[in-house]
């Protein structure tokens, strides 16, 4: 049994030096608005502060009118210039994986042609793979309870596993993404194992991947215990690594990779840092709250086909009076989408299919209802600057949930799509180097002169 680090009590001078902190870094809320600050990088209306320029993803939401405003529209998404539901079209019309020729969009700027695909595929096959030792010290030595930290420390770790693991030469740093990129599934699904073998007290299962499996297959075969899932499954699965793969420059956890690759550390730092910024529930750990919330909202609410019913329990969301008092309906709204969130509406005619073929059919009833009902009542009950829609988060955990995937692994499934966006930006912000990051803060405070300690 591993000695445990015993959490230190906290003292009433500990309080009281929070309050004299708290007092001293409050910020008079009013200051922002004289200065023009945009908190959040972004304006009232949810648009972002130009930062920098891409050719990775693209998030269109306003259309620009003749006198130069601009005026919300339903939102698309765009991956090197291809929108990700055309995409999605191609891959259902011929009825195959598609996050493995995504991920080659994203890196390499365009489609590839079926030479190239195969390649590509069997290139990922081979870099799918961790030392077996790394499995036995690290990933199953002091397993963490949380699975986005355990991913961040296998991350960090693999730097003692590379010999040139500080050369950031483009051949190098590629080599790194796409290894990390393969990788990911089975940091993610054995690091739940051993999560699993730990603090549930359930056996220690590892299936190695799969040659000839798409990512998506292999994550369902590695994870459960009998290796069997359904095409359906898969292909759902597949699409939610597409939908997740990549969200612009601009997004917390990719802004975060080029913060900290423009001051020119190494690969892995940079992916952990990404890891940390995508494990928040604003951010990657939203369809997590969602899931809670509704599980929360089925217990009580009696008549799940009662409009108004639904509708009080989402005003006393708002008012925080249900769920978890945070006075938001998890689910609903982002940062820059307004009148709708396209991975959401792509999501949600699959997940209609897998709900019935789950028998399922009534929570999805529910969600749909929830997803109606949400924008009409903040709107009664909130001062609002732009529309609210559901986003991908708002789907995304019952489409886990109906995949069996247990609760740990929801945001690291979303990091193990989001690592092909990671790299691409990571690389693009090698191959077009500027100045390290470094925006601007204003100072508010006043000038003081120093007063000996005897006089304080």
């Amino acid at each position: 049994m591993r000695e445990k680090i015993v959490p230190v009590e906290v003292t009433p001078e500990m309080m009281n030096l929070l309050e004299r902190c708290k007092k001293n870094k409050t910020i008079d809320p009013s200051l922002y608005s004289k200065y023009d600050v945009k908190r959040g990088l972004r304006d009232i209306n949810g648009k972002g502060v130009l930062a920098g320029l891409t050719e990775i993803g693209e998030i269109h939401a306003y259309n620009t009118l003749p006198d130069g405003s601009s005026e919300p529209c339903d939102g698309k998404l765009y991956y090197h210039g291809y929108d990700v539901e055309d995409l999605i079209r191609g891959f259902i019309k011929d009825d195959r994986f598609g996050f493995e020729e995504v991920t080659y969009l994203l890196m390499f700027g365009e489609l590839p042609n079926t030479t190239q695909l195969d390649k590509f595929k069997k290139t990922l096959e081979k870099l799918r793979t961790i030392p077996a030792s790394f499995v036995r010290d690290i990933i199953m030595q002091a397993p963490s309870k949380d699975m986005m930290n355990a991913l961040s420390r296998s991350v960090l770790t693999l730097y003692a596993y590379d010999d040139k693991a500080d050369d950031i030469s483009l051949p190098n740093v590629l080599r790194q993404c796409l290894q990390l990129i393969a990788q990911f599934p089975l940091l993610a699904v054995y690091g739940y194992q051993a999560h699993k073998y730990y603090h549930e007290n359930e056996s220690f299962i590892v299936h190695a991947p799969q040659p000839g499996l798409s990512t998506a297959e292999n994550i369902l075969y590695m994870l459960r215990s009998d290796s069997k899932y359904t095409d359906l499954e898969a292909k759902i699965l597949d699409m939610a690594l597409i939908l997740h793969a990549e969200h612009g420059g601009g997004n917390n956890s990719t802004f975060t990779t080029h913060v900290v690759t423009s001051s020119g550390t190494d690969t892995y730092s940079t992916v952990a840092a990404s890891l940390g910024a995508l494990k928040g529930p604003k951010h990657g750990g939203a369809n997590i709250k969602v899931t809670q919330m509704f599980e929360d909202m089925k217990e009580k609410i009696s008549d799940w086909d009662d409009d108004s019913e639904v509708e009080n329990y989402l005003k006393a969301l708002l008012n925080k009076e249900a769920f978890d008092k945070s006075g938001l309906i998890y689910g609903m709204g982002h940062a820059v989408y307004s009148l709708s969130d396209p991975r959401a509406n792509v999501f949600k005619s699959f997940v209609e299919r897998l709900s019935k073929a789950k028998g399922r059919e009534d929570e999805f009833k529910l969600y749909s209802k929830v997803e109606k009902l949400a924008p009409e009542v903040i709107a009664k009950e909130r001062k609002m600057y732009k529309g609210v829609s559901a986003n991908v988060d708002f789907y995304s955990g019952f489409v886990y949930s109906m995949l069996d995937l247990p609760m740990a692994l929801y945001t690291p499934m979303f990091a193990v799509a989001r690592i092909a966006g990671w790299s691409a930006h990571r690389i693009e912000e090698l191959v077009n180097p500027g100045k390290i990051i470094r925006p601007a803060y204003k100072n508010v405070a006043e000038h003081k002169k120093y007063i000996p300690l005897e006089e304080r």
